[in-house]
C-alpha cells in the first residue's frame, strides 16, 4: 500500500497509472502534477487523480512515489525542478519509451539523489491520448520493463515493480542500452514507418481518392499514425542511433524486396511472405494465453 503517489503528466500513461492503483486499492492518494491546468481539473473531475499540486513544492511533499510520464523531450527540465524538493524516502519513476537519455538527464538533475530514481517504460498505449484515454486496465497482462541502474537498491527497484504489479502489469528487467536497441526495432521504427506512409500519401495530388478507396489493411498498418506527435517526435530524436541502424536494415530489406519484385520471383516472394506469416503467427500465440486469460 502506497501512501501519497504523484503522477507528473496525466495523459493517458500517467492517467491510466493513477486509475489502475486508484482500483486495485494500492494507494492512499493520488495527486496530479503537469504543465498546463486544463487536463488536471479534467483528470480530477473523471476521478483520475484526487488533487492537483500548483507546483513540486507541494507534490514532493510526504510523496512516496513518482511517476513522471510525460514525453521524453520534457523530462530534463521538469526533473532539475523536482530536485531540490526531492525527499529522501521518496521513490521516482518513469514511463519514457526510451531510456539511454531519460537516465542521463536524471544523472544529470538528481545528482547524488540518483539512487532514488528506477527507470521504466510501460509497453502499453493506444493512438489515442490525453487523460480521457486513460482506462484503469490498459496495464492488466501487458509488458513493463524496468531499466535499474547501479546505484538502485533492490528495495527500491522490488517497490516500483509492485506498484506496476498492482497495475496489473508483468514486469521484466533489461539494461538501458539495450531496451533502447530492442524497442528501436520493434516500437519506434514501425511508428516511424506508420507515419511516413500517410504522410507521402497525404502529399499526393490524388491524396483524397487513395484516402477514399483505403480500407481495412491500410487502416490496420496505419493505426499507430494517429499516435500523439510530439511524444514520437521526441522518442524518435532521442534514440536516433538506434533507430537510424534499424531503419537503415530496413531500406536494406526492402531494397531485397524490389529484386524480388522486379524481376517477379514469385517464389521468392512467396518464400519471403510465408517466412514472415510463420513469425508473426507464433508470436501470437505466444500472446494469446494472457489475453485469453
Amino acid at each position: 500500500m502506497l501512501g501519497k503517489v504523484v503522477v507528473c503528466g496525466v495523459g493517458l500513461i500517467g492517467g491510466s497509472f493513477a486509475l489502475a492503483l486508484k482500483q486495485a486499492g494500492a494507494a492512499r492518494e493520488v495527486v496530479g502534477l503537469g504543465r498546463s491546468r486544463a487536463p488536471l481539473e479534467e483528470a480530477l473531475a473523471l476521478g483520475v487523480i484526487d488533487g492537483i499540486a500548483d507546483g513540486w513544492a507541494a507534490a514532493a511533499q510526504d510523496a512516496d512515489l513518482i511517476l513522471l510520464a510525460m514525453p521524453v523531450g520534457q523530462m530534463p527540465p521538469v526533473m532539475a525542478a523536482l530536485a531540490p524538493h526531492l525527499q529522501p524516502g521518496t521513490l521516482v519513476t518513469d514511463g519514457g519509451s526510451t531510456k539511454g537519455d531519460v537516465v542521463a538527464a536524471a544523472r544529470a538533475a538528481f545528482g547524488a539523489k540518483i539512487a532514488q530514481f528506477v527507470p521504466g517504460h510501460p509497453i502499453a498505449g493506444a493512438e489515442k491520448s490525453g487523460v480521457a484515454a486513460a482506462q484503469a486496465g490498459l496495464y492488466r497482462d501487458k509488458r513493463v520493463v524496468l531499466t535499474p541502474l547501479s546505484e538502485n537498491a533492490a528495495a527500491a527497484v522490488a517497490r516500483v515493480r509492485a506498484a506496476w504489479e498492482a497495475c496489473g502489469a508483468k514486469v521484466s528487467q533489461l539494461g538501458a542500452e539495450e531496451h533502447d536497441g530492442v524497442f528501436a526495432a520493434v516500437s519506434h521504427l514501425p511508428h516511424l514507418l506508420a507515419f511516413a506512409l500517410v504522410h507521402d500519401l497525404a502529399g499526393r495530388d490524388n491524396a483524397d481518392q487513395l484516402f477514399g478507396f483505403a480500407a481495412g489493411g491500410f487502416r490496420d498498418f496505419t493505426r499507430i499514425a494517429s499516435s500523439h506527435p510530439e511524444m514520437w517526435r521526441d522518442i524518435c530524436v532521442a534514440n536516433r542511433a538506434a533507430l537510424l541502424k534499424e531503419l537503415d536494415a530496413f531500406i536494406a530489406e526492402l531494397l531485397t524486396t524490389r529484386v524480388l519484385l522486379a524481376g517477379a520471383d514469385a517464389a521468392g516472394l512467396e518464400a519471403m511472405f510465408a517466412t514472415a506469416r510463420a513469425r508473426r503467427d507464433a508470436w501470437l500465440d505466444g500472446l494469446r494465453p494472457a489475453a485469453e486469460e
